[in-house]
This record gives C-alpha cells, structure tokens and sequence, in this order.
C-alpha cells in the first residue's frame, strides 16, 4: 500500500487531485485515495508509488483514469423527490410567461445520468413538451458519462418506495431497465470540470443549476471557485439546487428560494418596490378612490379570497361582528403570486392585513422577513426572522437568511454562527428522517 510505503508520495498524489478537481482529501479519506492509487500502480505496472506519482502529474489522460477510481458517483432516481416537484413548480410557472425562451436547465454533476433524466421525466409528466426545456449534463468522469449515455440501470438505481415512473419510462431487458429514447434525447451529456475557467466562458446562463452534493468534497478555494461559476453561469433570476447540507457554507449573496426548502437558493438581488412601503401607512386617497369597489359589490366581484368573503349578509349587517380567521396556506399562496408577479409592496401589504387576523407563524414571518429583503428593507428583514426564530427555533433557512444579512453588515463572526446553527438545524432534520 502507498501509504505504507512512501507517504510522501500520496502527500504529492493528494496535492495533484486538489489541483486537478479541488478535491479536499479529508472528505473521503487518505484510505480512499490510497486504494484508487495502488489499483492504478497495479494497472501500469508500476511498484514505485514516486515514479506513479510522477507519472499522473504528466500525463492527461493517467490523471482522468486516477480521478475516475477516487471521485463518488453514487447516486439514484429521482434521489429526494421534493427537490424535483419544486424545480418543477419552478419550471411550469417560468415556462408560462410570455414570450419565455425555453426553460435551460444545467445538471452538473451529473453522475450517471440518474438526476438529469429524473429532472426530465417530472417536466414530461407534468405536461411539459420537449421543446419547452432543454438539459446540459455534465461529469468529470468520462466512465459516468458513457454509462449516462447509454441509458441502461440495475436495480441498485431504483431506491424510492414509488416506482411508478418506472414503469411509464423504462422497458426490461433481462436484469436491466432501459430508459425511453425521448427522455434521452432531452439531454445533452459531456465531459467537462466545472474548476475549469473555460467551462463558463462563451455558454448562455441557465434558468436552473443542479449542482448537488459537490461542493462539500471540496477545498474552501476550491469551493469559492466553484461558487464564483455557479454566479457567472445562472440567470439573474434562476434557481440554484445544491444538497441540503450546502447552503450554510455558500459565501456569496445568496437567499433561500422558497419558505420550505433545505435545497434551494436564489440571489440575493436587491428589486427596490414600485413606490415606497410602510406597513402602517394607507394608501393615498386618490389611490383609494380609483380602487374603491362599488357599495353593492360582493366579496367575489372584489376579488377577494373566499376566506374573507362572508356568507350572504350585508357589509352592515356585518359590521360588528369578528371577521373570519384566514386559512394560512391561502395567505401564503397569494402572496407568493403576487410576489411572483413582482408586487412586492402588494404581497407585503396583503401579509400585514391578515396577519392579526391569524395565530403566530414562522412560515408568515419567514414569507414577509423574505419580501423585505427582496425589496431592500433589511431592517425589517432581520426582524421577521427574528420573529420567525421566536416560534421556530430550528428554521433553518431564517437562519441562513440571518446568516447572509451578518455578512453584508461586516459581522463575519456572527455570520459563521448563523451558518453553523443552520448546519445543525439541517442535520437534525436530515437525521430525524
């Protein structure tokens, strides 16, 4: 074994493979990386781990063969399913804008193909056509990419409890499941290191980045480097999916995409509202007149939720009696809408109307304390998701919210502790499942 035998040889092997793929040799041990380099001496034939050692650093395609025996390719169909029904919520709701480009999805990496063709089948089955999304895979093993290509899994593939998608995309051939040809058609596979510089230059963004589970194999520089691609290569308004133990140990101005997912993060970009928001402050009585309903309208020729809109009786009769309590997931679901649609002060006035209206929720808080950072008003920010940490003390993503908001005001340390606190709130959760 080389470790035995030369320890400054794997020193230098270890030093060449963070060079070479960022790879942070303690995440999968001296030990892994001291088998893959003897299996490759024994293929060489060569019994001095120096002379290996020499002979990787200068030869391309040794390297590839190395870096095919240390990396982790493991990976399984529609592997955490939620993180796939909320891409595709994403995916159905930016293909319906008008005049929308076709949906760029990149999946990176890709391993065997496992994740990108997962990703395909949830937008067929959702109704989407083949023209409305395309999806770029990439890995840096040529063995994974060969296997991603030829479209052919062992049941090893299959872990989830509903295999249904099985049966509408795959057929048997003998031990093997064979996927539908327009599934592996929809994706475009390549061999490519994301480290590389080269790999960002001169492609189009992407509406949506996988890049799950990389990251925490790799070195802080590398990381860094990694994280400064995933910038340059989304759009502006794109979804970063990353492993659920990731987000706590991103650097830059990211948010959490959504009010319930570990996974997804967003930037941080800063769209100040159409006209200035105060939560006590009405609005002006010209606004009011142009938007007062008529005396005879009904809540429904309002527009207003059925949760507010009363059973048949007067505004009068009603008068004096406690409104409705709001349904929280309807109050919830409109806001997002409007805030979707870019009505941020609207989606922000609609929580702050129902919100008395309703018991305490981290869910309302982390919504409204999100709205306010979009719309530049960190002050508030910060205070919903205080107030989030109040009812929830384990909300991991008001945590990495706070996280980010220590970092822009120049509070590293407070930010490291966020950040670990998130880590420990993930885990927890990961742990209890």
């Amino acid at each position: 074994m080389t470790h035995a035998a030369d320890p400054a040889a794997l020193a230098i092997i270890q030093a060449l493979l963070e060079e070479w793929i960022g790879l942070d040799a303690g995440t999968v041990g001296t030990a892994s990386i001291d088998r893959a380099v003897s299996e490759r001496m024994k293929a060489k034939g060569e019994a001095d781990p120096a002379a290996y050692a020499r002979r990787a650093s200068a030869d391309p395609t040794e390297r590839d063969l190395l870096v095919e025996e240390v990396i982790v390719a493991e990976s399984w169909f529609f592997r955490d399913r939620q993180v796939f029904e909320f891409v595709t919520d994403f995916a159905i709701t930016r293909s319906a804008l008008p005049g929308r480009l076709p949906l760029r999805i990149l999946s990176a990496p890709a391993a065997a193909g496992e994740e990108p063709y997962s990703l395909v089948m949830a937008l067929f089955d959702a109704g989407l056509s083949a023209n409305q999304f395309q999806v770029d895979a990439i890995d840096i093993s040529r063995r994974a990419i060969a296997r991603a290509e030829a479209g052919r899994y062992s049941a090893n593939a299959f872990r989830n409890a509903d295999l249904g998608f099985r049966d509408r995309w795959f057929t048997h051939d003998g031990g093997q499941s064979v996927i539908d040809p327009r599934v592996r058609t929809q994706v475009r596979f390549a061999w490519a290191n994301i480290l590389e510089s080269a790999f960002a230059t001169g492609r189009p963004a992407y509406d949506v980045i996988f890049c799950r589970n990389l990251l925490i194999y790799l070195t802080p520089t590398a990381r860094r480097h990694v994280e400064r691609q995933l910038e340059r290569l989304l759009l502006p308004d794109g979804l970063l999916i990353l492993g659920a133990a990731e987000p706590p140990i991103m650097q830059g101005d990211w948010i959490p995409a959504g009010t319930a997912s570990l996974f997804a993060l967003r930037r941080g970009v800063h769209v100040p509202p159409p006209r200035p928001f105060a939560p006590s402050t009405r609005p002006p009585a010209s606004h009011r007149a142009a938007h007062t309903p008529p005396q005879n309208a009904t809540g429904a020729d309002r527009g207003e939720p059925r949760f507010l809109r009363k059973s048949g009786k007067s505004d009068q009769a009603t008068a004096g009696l406690p409104r409705e309590r709001p349904d929280l997931e309807e109050v919830l679901a409109e806001a997002d809408r409007l805030a979707n649609a870019g009505q941020l002060t609207d989606a922000l006035a609609y929580c702050e109307r129902h919100r008395p209206l309703m018991p305490p929720s981290p869910l309302l808080f982390f919504l409204m304390g999100m709205l306010h950072q979009s719309a530049g008003d960190l002050d508030r920010a910060e205070g919903c998701f205080h107030k989030t940490l109040y009812l929830d003390a384990g909300h991991e993503e008001a945590l990495l919210a706070l996280a980010l908001l220590a970092r822009q005001r120049g509070d590293m340390a407070m930010a490291e502790k966020y950040r670990q606190s998130a880590a420990r709130a993930i885990a927890r959760k990961e742990e209890s499942r």
